[in-house]
């Protein structure tokens, strides 16, 4: 009984690690602020667009949808919309698949005044 519990625990444990491995973490952002219509590149893993459907800006209230202009396993590259405010906004993903989840990240973009 405590051999099939433990079996239980280690195959939850395996699946746990195996879908946080493929969870998408941006890690850095080039340059850290730009004006409306600049180019931003964000580096992490686990970015392609298998497991990215969208990217955003938010300030944790508003959601301001960004145009990606490229997208690789490892970067992002995205305009900053004209419809978004300025000030220090976090970016978020939306996951690909059935169980597509919105994960604010831990990197943030300082949007300047026009």
């Amino acid at each position: 009984m405590k051999l099939s519990f433990v079996v239980t625990l280690l195959v939850a444990a395996s699946f746990t690690a195996f879908a946080q491995a493929t969870m998408p973490r941006m890690t850095s952002v080039d340059p850290l602020n730009g004006k409306k219509g600049d180019v931003i590149v964000v580096t992490g893993e686990n970015l392609a667009k298998e497991a990215v459907a969208k990217v955003y800006l938010t300030d944790g209230k508003n959601d301001v949808v960004v145009v990606v202009t490229e997208q690789t396993p490892t970067s992002i590259k995205f305009k900053i919309p004209e419809k978004v405010e300025a000030g220090r906004l976090t970016l978020m993903v939306l996951t690909t698949g059935k169980d597509a989840k919105y994960i604010e990240q831990p990197v943030k973009v300082t949007i300047d005044e026009q």
